[in-house]
């Protein structure tokens, strides 16, 4: 398929729609999220979407910085933020290697969603620690349904075939693994939701 920022940009304006009618967990991420967080807390939203996690947020942390590469789904959270006047969350249509981002500047970076969709995780890891203070938290959620479920070969052929961006099918412990060769020491890992093993971590920054 063509880059994967033309289909989350073709994507963008159902966006919100198609990931709230998964509201139970939702819920839960948020809430899980929540506490994990506190108000002197600067966070990285890293691929923060149409920034749904980041508005939720907002008004339980110092700050929050949006990137995402798709620039529709950059617009349409700007967008937001204007409309429901949340002045403490800003957002970027760059990469997270850009050179705006400054080593040890964030207490937590969020990647929701995103981990599986990584060409290079190894290297993202990496920048991801590089990014965060001593003892700052990383925060992920990320399917994890392994290469041999029935959920796992659908979205491989998917890929594949060119219907979605392709991605890598981790099984928890592949992902727990990745996570703490980056620097990282896992503080908590839970399944939001068995239907594709949702699975939602968190680390600390070694």
């Amino acid at each position: 398929m063509k880059k994967p920022e033309t289909f989350w940009n073709r994507s963008a304006d159902s966006y919100d729609k198609e990931e709230m009618s998964y509201s139970s967990t939702r819920f839960k991420l948020l809430a899980r999220t929540k506490k994990q967080l506190s108000k002197q807390d600067h966070v990285l939203d890293f691929g923060c979407a149409t920034g749904i996690l980041a508005t939720e947020i907002a008004s339980d942390v110092h700050s929050v910085i949006g990137i995402d590469t798709a620039s529709r789904m950059i617009e349409i959270a700007q967008d937001k933020s204007v409309d429901l006047h949340i002045t403490n969350v800003a957002y970027s249509n760059i990469d997270i290697f850009d050179s705006t981002l400054r080593p040890s500047s964030f207490d937590a970076v969020l990647a929701i969603y995103l981990l599986h969709l990584l060409d290079n995780l190894p290297a993202y890891l990496n920048r991801i620690h590089d990014l965060m203070k001593p003892g700052g938290k990383f925060i992920s959620l990320t399917p994890c349904p392994g290469k041999k479920s029935f959920i796992g070969n659908a979205l491989l052929l998917a890929g594949k075939i060119g219907l979605i961006p392709s991605q890598t099918l981790f099984s928890v412990s592949e992902l727990e693994t990745h996570i703490a060769n980056a620097g990282f020491r896992i503080l908590s890992s839970e399944c939001l939701a068995q239907k594709g093993r949702q699975q939602f971590i968190v680390a600390k920054k070694n």
